[in-house]
């Protein structure tokens, strides 16, 4: 997959803040995503004691939600550990991880924070913009700003709200489980990325996509893949043509 822009990640903390400044201005809070037929899922997972870290990605079909490609990365990283400033050890890894991928997802989900974040600009905004990607941030904790809990039943919603903006939006995907946290990356409305979510999580409360990523990460750690590994299923070329 084409990746539209990169830039240096071995910067200071004060340096990456900086950054992540200039690149919340060019977050597109609204886009047309038009018909859906891949959908992607990201999750990065670190060797415990060490800075390896190793990212995936997972395309999956949509609406059937079956796995096409998943892909896998591994870096290691000098930059710190700082709540906020993640996208600088985890986006290295990631970015590996797309330029292995031959799917085209139409929407990427990723397992953390979109604009619901201090600087705006968390993981699924600031890749979304270097990749210029519909994504959504499906975090299972609240970073920044204040909610209340939704309604018990599925599909309930509360706004995760900041300075009297809404920032993001808590969804009970499940019955009997916690909410999750869901924000615009780039180029989708809120209400287009809550519905997605919904729409992809049907058995467990994070969607499929992060959920299988989350799946694949754990696995690409304990096992060292860092190469591309594919289903057998037929080439998202293929499945588009059928």
């Amino acid at each position: 997959m084409e990746i539209r822009e990169t830039h240096p990640f071995d910067l200071t903390p004060a340096e990456a803040a900086h950054l992540q400044e200039a690149l919340r201005t060019r977050v597109r809070l609204t886009g047309d995503i038009g018909e859906i037929s891949l959908v992607a899922g990201v999750d990065a997972s670190y060797v415990k004691g060490s800075n390896v870290i190793h990212a995936v990605v997972v395309a999956l079909g949509y609406p059937d939600l079956a796995v096409v490609e998943r892909v896998a990365a591994r870096t290691e990283t000098s930059f710190p550990y700082i709540p906020g400033l993640l996208t600088f050890r985890e986006g290295p890894a990631v970015l590996k991880a797309f330029r292995k991928l031959r799917s085209e997802p139409d929407v990427i989900f990723f397992d953390g924070q979109g604009i619901a974040h201090p600087r705006g600009l968390g993981i699924a905004s600031h890749i979304g913009v270097l990749l210029d990607r519909p994504t959504v941030g499906v975090a299972k904790s609240l970073l920044v700003g204040s909610v209340e809990e939704p309604g018990v039943t599925r599909g309930s919603t509360a706004p995760i709200i900041r300075d009297g903006e809404t920032i993001g939006m808590a969804v009970r995907t499940k019955e009997r489980t916690k909410p999750v946290y869901v924000s615009v990356g780039n180029r989708i409305d809120l209400f287009q990325a809550v519905d997605l979510v919904l729409a992809t999580a049907r058995r467990y409360r994070l969607p499929e996509p992060t959920r299988q990523a989350h799946l694949f990460a754990n696995l690409a750690r304990k096992t060292g893949i860092g190469e591309d590994r594919q289903t057998g299923l037929p080439s998202p070329e293929a499945r588009r043509e059928g």
